[in-house]
């Protein structure tokens, strides 16, 4: 079930700030994903305590090659924040 939620750690400058500073966790979700499912999945798999979701789509960009133009795909991210005293190595590469 988590696998086909989570789709990879966020690892950023800015996200490892948020992870130190407000104890958040970025990841990129499947797009039909809702914030309860996505709370259960990071409990099951990393095995932590979840305060809140909070959850944003990402447009994609229109990139162009010549004269031909295309669209990226939309994405969606999701701000993590764990409980008091839950940590998540994101660095650590399995």
């Amino acid at each position: 079930m988590s696998i086909s939620i989570l789709v990879r750690p966020i690892v950023t400058e800015k996200t490892t700030s948020q992870l130190n500073g407000l104890n958040d966790v970025v990841f990129e979700v499947n797009l039909g994903a809702n914030k309860i499912q996505i709370k259960e999945a990071v409990e099951q798999f990393y095995g932590v305590k979840v305060d809140g979701v909070r959850t944003l789509v990402v447009r994609g960009k229109i990139k162009r090659s010549g004269r031909f133009s295309g669209k990226r795909s939309n994405w969606k991210k999701a701000y993590v924040r764990l409980a008091e005293g839950e940590s998540i190595n994101v660095h650590e590469v399995n």
